[in-house]
């Protein structure tokens, strides 16, 4: 039986540390994993084991995340494309010319900001609620968007976002009742212990404001679909209450090509549906790289 071998490392970016996970033999395609919030690379724990034996495994925690620096909000610009753009020095400091993408929550606009920045270089994108399209957006939104619009008005409401309920709902919202047994409560109690980090929630309603920006650049990460047509699997939480199977069905329009697949699951699909999810992606990953 083969048994991945893990190394995790920092490197100095910007004067930052970053910190990322590694498996698989470099001789192999690359896969590079995005996580999103409020989470780490500690989410792809299982799928990185499920595909080292074919695959080069990449997964780093964006600044403000996980073992990552964690500057405060005055001494960094906390911006999807900030994060983008050390994401995008990882990813040159690691010499990686060529890679896939595996996109969830906020991983995607900093991976579609990658994408778009040298779409030669992208041979393939998995998306996991990593959500492009304005139909991706549900209910869920409405107290961040208008967060947004006037942060004095409803920063108390979206603070409760970054509380242990809230963290909890994230993963077990959309869990059918007989895989609700499969989800481990370290998942949310680490995301919660990051959230609590002294000056943490400050960072996290910076990026809840600048969310907003990454709708502006929409239709260039669809346009870059409909010129490109990446490879694309999409293997998303039918039940995600946060970005609804509306986004999931959504890329095939630039994408026609787009495989898409809903799982009886919520935001959090992988700590519950990891089987199916790393079936489907080696599947896909051995026929289009």
């Amino acid at each position: 039986m083969f048994a991945p071998i893990f190394t995790h490392h920092t490197v100095s970016i910007d004067g930052l540390d970053v910190f990322y996970r590694e498996a698989g033999d470099r001789s192999n395609p690359t896969l590079v994993l995005l996580h999103g919030f409020p989470t780490s690379s500690h989410m792809f724990r299982g799928l990185m084991a499920d595909l080292a034996d074919d695959f080069h495994l990449i997964a780093p925690d964006h600044i403000g995340f996980g073992s990552s620096a964690m500057p405060s909000v005055d001494d960094f610009d906390y911006s999807f494309d900030r994060l983008a753009e050390i994401t995008w020095t990882l990813l040159e400091e690691l010499s990686l010319e060529r890679y896939a993408l595996y996109i969830h929550d906020y991983g995607a606009p900093i991976g579609l900001r990658i994408a778009t920045r040298k779409p030669e270089r992208v041979t393939a994108l998995i998306t996991q609620s990593g959500n492009a399209y304005t139909e991706g957006f549900t209910p869920f939104w409405e107290v961040l968007f208008a967060h947004a619009a006037d942060r004095k008005t409803h920063e108390s409401a979206v603070r409760e976002l970054l509380e242990p309920a809230a963290t909890h709902w994230q993963y077990t919202h959309g869990v059918p009742d007989d895989r609700v047994g499969r989800l481990a409560p370290e998942t949310w109690l680490l995301d919660q212990a990051g959230l609590d980090r002294p000056g943490n929630k400050e960072i996290q309603l910076q990026l809840f404001w600048d969310y907003q920006f990454n709708l502006e650049a929409y239709p260039a990460f669809q346009e870059y679909f409909r010129q490109w047509r990446p490879p694309t699997l999409v293997a998303w939480g039918r039940n995600d209450e946060i970005f609804g199977p509306a986004g999931a069905q959504a890329f095939r329009r630039d994408l026609p090509d787009a495989e898409i697949h809903l799982l009886d699951a919520g935001h959090f699909a992988l700590e519950t549906h990891r089987h199916e999810i790393a079936a489907l992606a080696r599947d896909f990953l051995q026929r289009t790289l």
